[in-house]
């Protein structure tokens, strides 16, 4: 299909896990090519609100899903050790048929890890662990060698970074295959692209969607109300203005789009976003 990617990205919290499958479900059917999880021991500021643990609901959605590809933006890397975080990989990768794609990050709330005793590194020392973990991960999928973990994969998992500092941005040309930027970063993908090397580019998008019948003021003022921290993090409107600007976008060089929603990714928003926007981007590009 031509095009850019679409994946939701599906913060899973405050969501049992019935919810979480019916909007993966829908996802797939409106078109959607994968879905992303976030990765921490508490929610980001709604640290009481329930959040189920990453990997396990990965591999829950994949079981019950037969084309979206699988992933995290991002998980962290100081909450498992290497050679656990490779073997958990290929597990997820063979038993959904190759669709799962490893996200990988430093840590964005390093109080959660000092909270719970598992890290009191700073910034730099959390970076040096990530460029390890990643420098690792290929001996231990290599096959053969001394630190080859068996099984290893039968198809290549690839590699999701996210950031734009220039220890980041190291890795990114070295190991990623995608390069994840936050739309409200997208102003600096002119300067940054070069230095992301081969990296695909996809970027994270909340989106305040008026659909049919809605009232694109509401829509705008609820989405504000909740999100509007993001800035142009955040991007409303009804469907031909949500087109016209996931188009910009590509038109700047971004293959891939996650895309979150104001009203936490209800099924009938998913299906009317799949036949309005991403089929309308397709349709122009095929």
């Amino acid at each position: 299909m031509g095009g850019p990617q679409w994946y939701l990205f599906l913060p899973q919290i405050r969501l049992d896990m019935g919810d979480i499958v019916a909007r993966a479900r829908a996802a797939e059917a409106g078109g959607f090519d994968g879905i992303a999880f976030i990765d921490h021991l508490r929610a980001p500021g709604a640290e009481q609100q329930p959040l189920w643990e990453a990997m396990t609901v990965a591999a829950w959605v994949a079981a019950r899903t037969e084309r979206l590809r699988i992933g995290h933006l991002v998980l962290c890397d100081s909450l498992r050790h290497p050679a656990l975080l490779a073997k958990q990989a290929v597990a997820l990768q063979e038993a959904s048929g190759g669709r799962f794609e490893l996200g990988l990050g430093s840590g964005s709330v390093p109080k959660e890890l000092a909270d719970f005793d598992i890290s009191h590194e700073d910034g730099p020392a959390r970076q040096a662990r990530l460029a390890r973990t990643l420098a690792l991960l290929p001996r231990y999928w290599a096959g053969v060698g001394e630190l080859a973990l068996a099984p290893a994969p039968t198809s290549r998992i690839p590699i999701v970074i996210g950031g734009s500092g220039p220890a980041t941005m190291a890795l990114v040309r070295r190991y990623a295959d995608w390069w994840n930027l936050p739309a409200n970063h997208l102003d600096r993908l002119p300067r940054l692209r070069a230095k992301a090397g081969s990296a695909r580019v996809s970027t994270q998008q909340l989106v305040g969607f008026a659909g049919r019948g809605a009232d694109p003021d509401q829509v705008r003022a609820l989405s504000l109300r909740r999100f509007g921290y993001l800035a142009s993090g955040l991007v409303c409107g009804n469907a031909e203005e949500l087109i016209a600007h996931f188009a910009a976008a590509v038109e700047q060089g971004v293959e891939r789009f996650y895309v979150w929603f104001t009203d936490f990714a209800q099924p009938d928003t998913l299906a009317e976003f799949g036949a309005a926007v991403i089929a309308a981007l397709r349709g122009a590009r095929s």
